[in-house]
């Protein structure tokens, strides 16, 4: 990168660029004689005593001190992608949120307050960020599905200074026995990254981050895959939600309605489901009720592969694809999307879009190789 004028480095930004896309260059190693340039690009979030800090793509915060810059200047914002569907960063985030819709909600200016959480007194209680509890969130004495769904939407302005706004977050979500988290973007224009790094500095922190994914939907409705043997129905089985690893429940006469209401929410929801898995409830029958003397026939095994697509206008978003792991490599994660995507192009969708985790390696390869390109990241940031 191209940081001279006249064959000497120069720094060209100033705290007046606070906000600006920049592209910096710093001594960094600390030994004389040892130093060596490292260059970082990524939004200027802050320039306070002396510290600049650069929030960069994937949402990380680099603090530069002022001493160390050898060069640096303002950039144009991140270049549009020459793969799949133009589309802005709002316009994504909205129709994400109506995909996955929560119970209850509430605006605060421009940001939307969101909550899914089980009704009534009794709940489980919260066991630390390292519980690995599929359902969801919890803590006191409710559980909420999903960060997702249990989370400020901070999209614009929220019609208050910050500190009030981060205030009347934690009273809501305290209001609920839920704890509070707010969804922030980084990586494209109009995201978020200044709201990142004030949240960061008041001591919320990170830990999900997620990569929007994005790609034209023709391509994977056209895909030569043989979706003979994928059923699409308009609503989850029981069979369905023993196959989805956010449950804990064993199927749907014991799902919670909030997880129901969240998963049927949408403009146009519909579930794919391949038969013929194993593991799980539903095998043989259930003893002295049918199925042969004495018993009655037993639930649907737990099926091979499940997914969820919601149809929103132009867009179709991808959820919830998830295989039996005896079943792994044999396509049927592939045949699931094609048979959704044929099912949006048909309700006229032309673009598609999915969420997925950063560090899940082997999902972000198989949507790679569908042509799904990163559109942004968003993060959730936890109350301290």
């Amino acid at each position: 990168m191209e940081f001279t004028a006249g064959g000497r480095f120069e720094v060209r930004i100033t705290p007046s660029d606070v906000g600006k896309r920049v592209s910096v260059r710093r001594l960094t190693g600390g030994v004389a004689g040892a130093e060596k340039f490292t260059d970082t690009v990524g939004v200027l979030t802050s320039w306070d005593a002396g510290v600049l800090l650069i929030t960069r793509r994937t949402g990380e915060s680099v603090r530069v001190p002022e001493s160390s810059l050898v060069a640096g200047k303002v950039v144009p914002a991140a270049p549009a992608r020459r793969r799949g569907p133009a589309a802005t960063f709002e316009e994504l985030a909205r129709a994400g949120a109506r995909a996955w819709q929560p119970v209850e909600s509430e605006r605060l200016g421009s940001w939307e307050l969101r909550a899914a959480a089980e009704a009534g007194p009794a709940g489980r209680r919260e066991e630390g960020p390292g519980d690995a509890r599929p359902a969801g969130v919890a803590v006191g004495r409710r559980v909420g599905f999903t960060r997702r769904a249990n989370s400020v939407l901070a999209v614009g302005e929220p019609g208050v200074e910050l500190d009030e706004a981060l205030a009347r977050v934690r009273r809501w979500y305290e209001e609920r026995g839920l704890p509070a988290y707010i969804q922030a973007a980084t990586g494209a224009e109009g995201t978020q990254e200044r709201l990142c790094a004030e949240l960061e500095r008041r001591g919320w922190r990170a830990e999900v981050t997620a990569e929007v994914r994005i790609a034209a939907l023709a391509p994977l409705a056209d895909r030569d895959v043989d979706v003979s043997g994928v059923r699409l129905d308009r609503s989850c089985d029981e069979a369905w939600l023993r196959r989805y690893q956010r449950l804990s429940t064993a199927g749907a006469s014991a799902a919670p309605a909030h997880v129901l209401h969240v998963l049927g929410s949408g403009p146009s929801v519909w579930f794919a489901t391949v038969p013929g898995g194993g593991g799980g409830s539903g095998v043989g029958p259930v003893p002295g009720e049918g199925g042969g003397p004495g018993g009655r026939p037993a639930p649907s095994p737990t099926p091979a592969a499940i997914g969820r697509c919601v149809v929103d206008g132009r867009w179709a978003g991808f959820m919830a694809v998830e295989v039996d792991p005896a079943r792994r490599r044999e396509g049927l994660a592939t045949a699931v999307m094609t048979a959704l995507a044929r099912r949006a192009l048909d309700e006229g969708a032309s673009a598609a879009w999915l969420q997925v985790e950063s560090d899940n390696d082997a999902a972000r390869a198989l949507y790679e190789g569908m042509g799904f390109t990163v559109h942004h990241r968003y993060h959730h940031f936890r109350a301290p």
